[in-house]
């Protein structure tokens, strides 16, 4: 059975053309920004259903897709089922279904990279390139996810780029060259995304009596994610501010 959170319906956020989008339960990563906390525990409440009941979804907004568009997969951390979806990720792929695995990148083992073998697109989300500034972010070391960077491009799979641009917290010039200056000669990145922050899960804290832990940042003016977009330009061919 796969732990899913949500649905959403020809999506155009995540991944290429209008898209099936799986929220899946459960995450290994505590963001400060995260617009879906209630995504987060393992042990919360959601539906658990089986590969076909997706497979099915999927079959149907089929005719939707057209050339670019397809299924993507997000959460949460959906490589925390890996093993529950590679049966239905193979199914996909059977019926002609391009598939999208939006990650953190953070967890590789046997399932975990025969799910990017099966996927046609990777969504890497880079949260931060300093260390200890990633931490701060998210909880988690980011060591592993910039080796994933490089087993995708070792292995020729294509991915792209995603990076929450976060006022006072990811959107130092130094961070961002260095982490131009690391993975911009990679061939497989086909484009870089800058996710403007945003406050619209703030509710979902208050709901769930939690305090939010960026109280106080405001979301991104519009020179700073120019800023941001040039200095990527620099280094990545293709950049987009989603």
């Amino acid at each position: 059975m796969i732990r899913v959170h949500s649905y959403e319906s020809l999506g155009t956020f995540d991944g290429p053309g209008l898209r099936l989008v799986v929220f899946l339960q459960g995450c290994n990563f505590r963001c400060a920004y995260c617009a879906n906390p209630d995504t987060i525990s393992l042990k919360e409440v959601c539906q658990e259903v089986d590969e076909e009941e997706i497979l099915q979804m999927a079959l149907r907004e089929k005719p939707f897709f057209g050339k670019r568009g397809g299924i993507t997969f997000s959460g949460g951390e959906p490589s925390l089922q890996a093993e529950a979806l590679i049966p239905l990720f193979k199914r996909l792929k059977e019926a002609g279904i391009h598939i999208c695995l939006d990650t953190n990148g953070s967890i590789r083992n046997a399932a975990v990279e025969e799910l990017w073998r099966l996927c046609d697109l990777v969504l890497l989300d880079i949260k931060e390139f300093n260390k200890e500034r990633h931490r701060a972010l998210t909880g988690h070391d980011n060591a592993e996810t910039l080796r994933t960077a490089a087993y995708l491009e070792a292995q020729g799979h294509p991915f792209w780029l995603r990076y929450v641009l976060v006022p006072g917290h990811s959107d130092m010039e130094e961070d961002i060259r260095d982490l131009g200056r690391a993975l911009g000669n990679y061939k497989m990145i086909e484009r870089v995304e800058i996710l403007p922050y945003h406050t619209l899960g703030v509710h979902k804290y208050e709901a769930m009596g939690w305090k939010y832990p960026l109280e106080g940042v405001k979301e991104n003016s519009p020179e700073q994610l120019e800023k941001a977009r040039c200095l990527f330009q620099e280094y990545f061919p293709t950049v987009y501010v989603n």
